[in-house]
C-alpha cells in the first residue's frame, strides 16, 4: 500500500508542476476537472439523489459548475463566475417548486452545498496563480497542506501526547498540529528566501510568506477534519477511489480547498 501510495504522489506532483506551470485556462480547466470530480463524490457521500444514481440535482450542479469556469476565466470576473452558481441555487429552487414533494429541502440545500464547497475553493488555485508572482505564490496553499500534512504526522509520532480531536479523529494530536504549522512556517520561509525573494526582487517577503504558510497550515487542518467529519456522519472510509492509496479528489485535497483561499487573501494583504 505504502509503495501504490507513493508512486499517486509522485504522479500528483508531477501534475501539479505541469498545471500550475502553465497556469492561464489549463489550470482553469483542471480545477474544472476536480470540481466535477469532488461535487460528485460530495453527493455521493451525502446520499442526495436517491440509490446514488445521477440525477437532475446532480444535473444542475453541474451544469453550474461547467459555466462558473468559463465565465469567470474568459471575463476575469469573479463576480460573474458566481453568478452563475446563484443561478444554479435558483435552478435547484425551481426544480424544488416544480416536483414538490419529489424532493425535500435537506437534498436541496445539500446539493447546492456539493456545488459550491469543492468549485469555490478551487477556484483560488487559479485565482493565486494569476497574482503578481502567483507561479511562486501559488505553492504557498501546497506548503501549507501537504508538508503541514507531513509534519504534523511526524511531530505527532514523535511528541503527541493531547488528542487534538478525540471522537472526530483520535490518532491526531495537538503536539502533531502546532508541528504542522511549524513545519510550514519554516518550509515557506526557505521556500521564499530561495525562489520568491529573487525573482520579486524584494528581501522583505520572507517573513509574511513565513506567517501566510503558517496561518494556512492552520486552516488546513481544519480543512482536513471537517472533510473528515462528513465522512463520519455518513459512515464512509474515502470519498472516491480515483487515486490508489489516496482514496477520491476530496480525500486528497480536503485540506488545499480550505487553504487556497486563505493564502490568496493574506497575499493580497501582505505582500
Amino acid at each position: 500500500m505504502f509503495g501504490v501510495r507513493l508512486m499517486s504522489s509522485a504522479v500528483l506532483v508531477v501534475l501539479a508542476l505541469v498545471f500550475l506551470l502553465s497556469g492561464g485556462p489549463l489550470l482553469g480547466a483542471g480545477m474544472l476537472a476536480l470540481s466535477l470530480i469532488a461535487c460528485r463524490e460530495l453527493m455521493r457521500a451525502c446520499q442526495v439523489e436517491e440509490n446514488g444514481m445521477f440525477g437532475a440535482l446532480e444535473g444542475i450542479c453541474d451544469v453550474g459548475i461547467v459555466l462558473y469556469y468559463p465565465v469567470m476565466i474568459l471575463t476575469g470576473d469573479f463576480r460573474l463566475g458566481m453568478g452563475c452558481l446563484v443561478l444554479t441555487l435558483l435552478a435547484l429552487l425551481a426544480l424544488y417548486v416544480f416536483r414538490f414533494p419529489h424532493y425535500c429541502a435537506g437534498q436541496v440545500m445539500t446539493a447546492f452545498f456539493c456545488a459550491f464547497y469543492p468549485s469555490v475553493l478551487f477556484c483560488y488555485l487559479y485565482l493565486t496563480r494569476e497574482l503578481a508572482h502567483g507561479i511562486y505564490l501559488v505553492w504557498l496553499i501546497f506548503i501549507s497542506s501537504w508538508i503541514c500534512d507531513t509534519c504534523a504526522y511526524l511531530a505527532g509520532m514523535a511528541f503527541g501526547r493531547h488528542k487534538l480531536a478525540p471522537v472526530l479523529s483520535p490518532k491526531k494530536s495537538v503536539e502533531g498540529a502546532v508541528g504542522g504549522v511549524v513545519g510550514s512556517a519554516v518550509v515557506g520561509a526557505l521556500f521564499s528566501a530561495f525562489l520568491l525573494a529573487p525573482a520579486s526582487g524584494r528581501t522583505d517577503v520572507i517573513l509574511p510568506v513565513a506567517l501566510i504558510s503558517a496561518a494556512g497550515a492552520v486552516i488546513s487542518q481544519v480543512g482536513d477534519l471537517a472533510a473528515s467529519a462528513i465522512k463520519r456522519n455518513h459512515e464512509i472510509k474515502d470519498y472516491g477511489k480515483l487515486i490508489p492509496g489516496h482514496g477520491g479528489v476530496m480525500d486528497r485535497f480536503d485540506s488545499v480547498l480550505f487553504t487556497a483561499p486563505v493564502i490568496y487573501y493574506l497575499s493580497l494583504l501582505l505582500l
